[in-house]
C-alpha cells in the first residue's frame, strides 16, 4: 500500500497528540460536568492548581469542552493561598448551584498544610446539601477532613496528607484511613498532596470519559515526568522504557530524519535489522506499520509548524518531507479535515 493509499486516521498514539485537532474528535452532547472547588483559607495553590489543570487539559484535548469550573469562599471572595497570593473566588458557599442545568457535578474541598481543620458550620452544611444531591465529593491535601466532619467519610476510604493522619484517626473512627496517595471510593475521591490531585483527577476523568482522554492529556502534561533517570531530558514516544531498545532507536531515526525520510529498508539497515523484524516491532508495540507511524510523525511535526509559526505553507511541506506543497494539502486535510491554510486561519482566529 502506497502513502497515498494509506487511510487518514492516525494511530493511537499520533491520535493521543493530535486529538484537539481532529474532526472526529469526541464530541459531547451534554453539558460540560461542572467542578466546584471550595477553597479554604492557606489552601494548597499546587494541589488545585493540578486538580484544575487535568479538567482544563481535557477540554484542550477534545473538540467540545468536557468541563467547565468555578472555585468558592467559605464566607469571603477573596482567599490566600499557602504561597500568600490571593484569589478571588466567583462566589462563596451560601451561592453554590446545587439543582438544575446549571448545578454542579463535582464538588472538591481544597485544604493545605496550615488550613483551619475545626469543623467549621458553613462548610459542614454546604457539603451535606451537595450529598443529599448526589454530587461526586472530594478533598485535596487535607480537605478530607471537611468531608469527614460532616459524616461523608464513614465507612469509606479516603487519603490524606500524612501530618493529618493522627488526627483523623483520633476523631474520625469510623473513616477508614489510606496509606495510598489517593484514593477513590463509591463518589468520594481524596487525594494527599500536588501530584497525586492530578492523578485522582484523571482517575475521575477516565471514569467520565474514558481511557483515550486520558492518554492525550497525559500526552500534554507528562513530557517532564520524573522516570528516575540521571538526565532531564523531556519525554516523548520513543523515550518510553517500556518499549524495546530496537524499537525506541527506530523511533529516534524517524524522528532525526523528518526532512529527508528514509525507507523502511533503509531503517532496517541502521539498526542491523530485517524489515520483516522491524514491520513486526511497530505492530506489536504501536499498533501500525512503520510507514504508517512515519507519516504521522512527519504530519504532526507540520501541524506544529503550521501553527506555531509564520512559515509558508510550501517551506513547512519540504521540511517535513513531502514531495510538494499540493501532496502535503492532501494529505493533511485527509487527517485533519480542513486545508492547511484553513486550519492556521482557525487557530489564528481562535487565539485573537
Amino acid at each position: 500500500m502506497t502513502e497515498s493509499q494509506t487511510k487518514r486516521t492516525f494511530s493511537t498514539s499520533m491520535r493521543d497528540t493530535n486529538s484537539p485537532f481532529l474532526p472526529d474528535g469526541k464530541q459531547v452532547g451534554t453539558r460540560p460536568i461542572r467542578v466546584g472547588f471550595i477553597l479554604q483559607e492557606h489552601f494548597s495553590m499546587m494541589a488545585f492548581t493540578a486538580a484544575v489543570d487535568a479538567i482544563v487539559t481535557a477540554n484542550l484535548v477534545n473538540t467540545t469542552p468536557l468541563f467547565s469550573f468555578s472555585t468558592y469562599g467559605i464566607d469571603q471572595s477573596t482567599v490566600r493561598s499557602d504561597l500568600g497570593i490571593d484569589i478571588s473566588v466567583n462566589d462563596t458557599l451560601p451561592h453554590i448551584t446545587l439543582e438544575g442545568d446549571n448545578g454542579l457535578d463535582i464538588l472538591l474541598v481544597c485544604g493545605g498544610f496550615r488550613c483551619d481543620i475545626n469543623q467549621n458550620p458553613a462548610l459542614n452544611s454546604a457539603l451535606k446539601s451537595a450529598a443529599r444531591y448526589k454530587l461526586t465529593l472530594g478533598g485535596l491535601w487535607n480537605g478530607a477532613i471537611a468531608l469527614a466532619h460532616a459524616q461523608l467519610l464513614d465507612r469509606r476510604h479516603c487519603a490524606l496528607h500524612p501530618d493529618n493522619h493522627a488526627y483523623m484517626q483520633e476523631h474520625f473512627p469510623d473513616a477508614i484511613l489510606s496509606d495510598q496517595t489517593w484514593i477513590a471510593d463509591n463518589q468520594r475521591f481524596t487525594s494527599a498532596g500536588p501530584s497525586s490531585a492530578l492523578e485522582m483527577m484523571l482517575s475521575l476523568i477516565e471514569g467520565l470519559y474514558g481511557k483515550d482522554t486520558v492518554r492525550a492529556i497525559r500526552e500534554i502534561l507528562s513530557c517532564d515526568k520524573n522516570n528516575d533517570s540521571e538526565n532531564n531530558q523531556i519525554t516523548q514516544t520513543r523515550d518510553n522504557p517500556n518499549l524495546p531498545d530496537l524499537l525506541r532507536e527506530l523511533l529516534q531515526l524517524m524522528n532525526s530524519n523528518i526532512e529527508e525520510p528514509l525507507s523502511i529498508d533503509e531503517l532496517a539497515g541502521c539498526v542491523n535489522a530485517s524489515r520483516r523484524r522491524v514491520e513486526r516491532l511497530f505492530q506489536t508495540h504501536l499498533e501500525t506499520t512503520p510507514s504508517r507511524y512515519y507519516l504521522e510523525l512527519r504530519i504532526t511535526q507540520a501541524r506544529r509548524l503550521l501553527l506555531q509559526s509564520n512559515e509558508s505553507i510550501a517551506n513547512i511541506a519540504v521540511s517535513c518531507g513531502f514531495l510538494s506543497s499540493t501532496h502535503f494539502s492532501h494529505c493533511f486535510k485527509d487527517f485533519f479535515g480542513i486545508s492547511p491554510s484553513q486550519a492556521r486561519q482557525k487557530h489564528r482566529s481562535q487565539e485573537s
